[in-house]
This record gives C-alpha cells, structure tokens and sequence, in this order.
C-alpha cells in the first residue's frame, strides 16, 4: 500500500513538473517570436487580432500563415501538449473509477509514466538539436519511432544534417536509425 501510494506520488510530481517545464519553454517561445513575427507580419498562436468578415459572407483564414516557420513549430508543440494532456487525462479518470482494479491502477500509471518520458525525451532531443545551430525543431515519439522536423533556414537538408539529428535522436531514444525519421520544414 505505501510503495503505491510513493509511486503515485512520484508519477504524479513527473507529471506536474512535465507540465510545467512544457509550459515554461512555450511561454519564453512565443516572448522571443513575438518580435520576429512582428516583423516578418506573420500570426502568433494565442494573438487575436478583430477582424471582419468578407462581404460575400465566408470566412476569412489564412492558414499558410500559421502552418509556415516559427508558427508551424509553436502550433506543433501545442497540439502535441493538447493530445498529451488528453491522454493523461483519461488515464487518470480510468485510475479513479470506484471499480477501477488493480491492473487498471497500474497499466494508467505506466501510460502516464511512458507519456511523461517521451515528453522529456522529446524536449531533450529539441534542445540537443537547435544547440546544434538549427533554427527549431519538434520531434515527435512513439513507441518505435521518433519523427524529427527541423527548421534549417534552407529548403532541404543535407546528409550532414540527417546525420547530426538521426545519431541526437538514437542517442535520446535508443532506437535504430531505421525508426528515426527525419524531415525538412518548408
């Protein structure tokens, strides 16, 4: 009952302080590209700005702006955190229904262990990537595999680069080279 209770405790601190290191680093984000964007006059996720409707009724959107460098990063990073949260969430209502077992304790506390853990690999390898001298970076892992997605400030990425990123990725995730997956943000 007391190794449960330190375990729970224990995930629980990992979880809250994933949380809060995800958005701690999304908050000095968005401080360093407010004044990029500023001046590029491209749209910050969390900015508003009143608009008005065309006249002929539709909506106005102009989604190439917010899928497009330093907004594709910070709107790749938010979703990733939104699905996590999500998915944290229903495993920590699985683990206080009434009836909840044993086994359901334990295989939603070793969900949120492994999200928790790809969370803190995945920030490692960001980090280890845009020291690198990269513009940005998002990965995204998996059970098998890490997707990286790296901003270069040029249209392709040469073997060099495939090589930097592939041996970070291997080296965080221990995965082969085969499940590390490398691509280029246009």
């Amino acid at each position: 009952m007391k190794s449960r209770w330190k375990r729970n405790a224990v995930v629980g601190t990992m979880v809250v302080l994933v949380c809060a290191a995800v958005g701690l680093n999304w908050r000095f984000a968005a401080r360093e590209a407010m004044p990029e964007a500023e001046e590029a006059g491209t749209k910050i996720l969390g900015e508003a700005t009143l608009v008005s409707a065309p006249e002929d009724g539709g909506l106005a959107t102009d989604e190439e702006a917010v899928y497009t460098g330093a907004d594709y990063f910070a709107s790749a990073r938010l979703t990733r955190q939104q699905a996590r949260d999500s998915a944290i969430s229903l495993l920590q209502e699985a683990a206080q229904q009434p009836d909840a077992g044993e086994e359901v304790l334990n295989e939603a506390s070793e969900g949120i262990q492994v999200l928790a853990g790809y969370t803190l690999k995945e920030a490692q390898i960001e980090n280890l990537v845009t020291a690198k001298g990269y513009q940005d970076c998002v990965a995204f892992m998996g059970d098998s595999s890490v997707s990286v997605v790296v901003s270069t400030g040029q249209e392709e990425l040469s073997a060099e680069d495939v090589v930097k990123i592939t041996d970070i990725a291997m080296s965080e995730t221990g995965f082969p080279a085969a499940g590390v997956k490398i691509m280029a943000a246009n």
